[in-house]
C-alpha cells in the first residue's frame, strides 16, 4: 500500500503504483498530486480497515508529511511509535546508546540557545533541528569564536524555512547538538522484510566540498562504492533492526564511516527511502532496481550479478540547491539546457519551481571513470552561470 503526500512524487513512482496495481490511498494530499484515475485508489476507511485485519502489512510513503495521518489513523499499530523513534534525533541516539556509550549528544530547546555554556561542549559538534529534513538549520561549529555567527545564522534560517514543512518533518521548537563524526557520509535505502531482515538496496557517497559543507548537493552511487561498503553497513542496519524489532519497515539511513572503519550512524528516515524521489528512483537508472517494488515484493538484489556490467561508472544525484546568495524574489529564471550540456551524460533532470520551494531541481547523470571534473564543478558551484536575474 502506498500513502502519497505533498512535495512531490515522481513519474516513476506513479508508474510503479500504476503498473503493478499497488493499493494508494485516496487522500486529498494524493489526489493533488496525481491527476490518474486508472489506479488501485482505496478510500481512506478502507485502508484503515484493511490495517485493522493486517497491521503488518506493507506501506511505503514517498514523504514524511503522512505522519500525522498515520498517527491519526494507524494509532493502533506499532507505527507511530516506530517513526517517533527514528524521526526524533535524540529519541534515536537514546535508542543506541548502549551500543555508542561514549558518544556525545544533547537537546536543547530553541529559546534556550542563547543561554548555552559552550565551555562545557566538545569542538567540533554539529547542531540541527532535532526533528529535520534536507539539512535544514545543520551547522558545523569548529571552535567557541564561531557560536555567535552560527547562532545567528540559525535564528536567521528558521525564521525563513518554518513554513515549508509540517512539524512531524522539520520541527525548530527543539535542537540535538552532538559530536561531530569524522569520517566519509554514505546514504542508504533498506528494508526489513517479514522475517526482521534488513535488505540493502542501494548506498550512495554523500559528497561534501569542504569540512565546512553540510549541504545535500551530490550523492553517488557505484560498484566500488557498494562492493567495499554493503558489509559494515549490513551490520549497522541488521543492529538498528534488532534494537527497534522492525519487520516489513522501509527506512533511509545516513551514516559516516572513520578511517578506522567504525561506522556510526547520523539520522535514520522512516517509512520512505531518500526524499522527493532521489534515492529510490536513481537506483533503477544506475543499477534496475527499482526499490520500491522490491519492498512491496519482498525481493533482494543480487549485488554481484547486478555490479557485474558496472565498472568504471558513477551514478550521481544532484541536488540543485539555491545556495546563489539570490532570495528567489530576484531570480527570473534558471539555464536548465546549459546545466545539461556541462555534463558528459544526464540520464534524468526534474525542474522544480524555486519560487515555491528552495531548489532548482534534481539530476541524476552517469559519469565515465577520469571525467569526475564535472561533478566536481558542480559540487563547488553557487549556481550563478545558470541563474538570470529580475531586470
Amino acid at each position: 500500500m502506498f500513502l502519497i503526500d505533498h512535495p512531490y512524487i515522481s513519474e516513476f513512482l506513479i508508474e510503479t503504483i500504476k503498473n503493478n496495481r499497488f493499493p494508494i490511498v485516496s487522500t486529498k494530499s494524493a489526489r493533488e498530486l496525481i491527476s490518474k484515475e486508472n489506479l488501485n485508489w482505496v478510500s481512506e476507511k478502507e485502508a484503515i480497515q484493511q490495517f485493522k485485519e493486517n497491521p503488518n502489512q506493507l506501506i511505503y510513503s514517498n514523504s514524511e508529511n503522512v505522519i500525522s495521518w498515520v498517527e491519526n489513523n494507524l494509532n493502533f499499530t506499532k507505527l507511530p511509535s516506530q517513526i517517533s523513534v527514528f524521526k526524533d534525533k535524540i529519541k534515536f541516539r537514546q535508542l543506541l546508546k548502549d551500543v555508542y556509550p561514549n558518544y556525545f549528544f544533547k537537546g536543547v530547546k530553541f529559546e534556550d540557545l542563547n543561554n548555552i555554556d559552550i565551555e562545557n561542549l566538545p569542538f567540533p559538534f554539529i547542531i540541527k533541528p532535532s526533528v529535520g529534513f534536507f539539512s535544514l538549520g545543520v551547522h558545523k561549529v569548529d571552535n567557541k569564536s564561531e557560536w555567535p555567527e552560527t547562532l545567528e545564522k540559525i535564528k536567521s534560517e528558521i525564521h525563513h524555512i518554518k513554513g515549508f514543512y509540517p512539524a512531524e518533518v522539520l520541527n525548530t521548537n527543539s535542537f540535538i547538538i552532538e559530536e561531530c563524526i569524522e569520517g566519509e557520509e554514505f546514504a542508504v535505502d533498506c528494508y526489513y522484510n517479514e522475517n526482521s531482515e534488513a535488505v540493502i538496496l542501494n548506498i550512495m557517497h554523500h559528497i561534501f566540498s569542504s569540512g565546512k559543507d553540510v549541504s545535500d548537493r551530490i550523492y553517488c552511487t557505484s560498484k566500488e562504492i557498494i562492493e567495499t561498503n554493503l558489509p559494515l553497513i549490513q551490520q549497522l542496519v541488521d543492529t538498528i533492526g534488532a534494537k527497534s524489532n522492525l519487520t516489513n519497515f522501509p527506512i533511509h539511513i545516513e551514516v559516516r564511516i572513520d578511517k578506522n572503519g567504525v561506522i556510526i550512524p547520523i539520522e535514520v528516515n522512516p517509512m520512505r527511502f531518500g526524499g522527493w524521489c532521489t534515492t529510490g528512483d536513481i537506483s533503477y537508472y544506475a543499477y534496475g532496481i527499482n526499490s520500491y517494488e522490491y519492498f512491496l515484493k519482498q525481493k533482494k538484489p543480487n549485488w554481484s550479478k547486478i555490479l557485474e556490467t558496472k565498472e568504471d561508472k558513477t551514478y550521481s544525484l544532484v541536488l540543485l540547491d539555491n545556495n546563489s546568495g539570490i532570495v528567489a524574489e530576484n531570480i527570473q529564471s534558471f539555464n536548465y539546457n546549459q546545466l545539461l550540456a556541462d555534463f558528459e551524460k544526464p540520464l534524468l533532470l526534474r525542474k522544480i519551481d524555486v519560487h515555491q520551494f528552495p531548489i532548482f531541481g534534481f539530476l541524476f547523470t552517469e559519469t565515465s571513470k577520469g571525467n569526475e571534473q564535472e561533478l566536481a564543478a558542480i559540487l563547488s558551484s553557487n549556481l550563478r552561470n545558470y541563474i538570470e536575474f529580475k531586470k
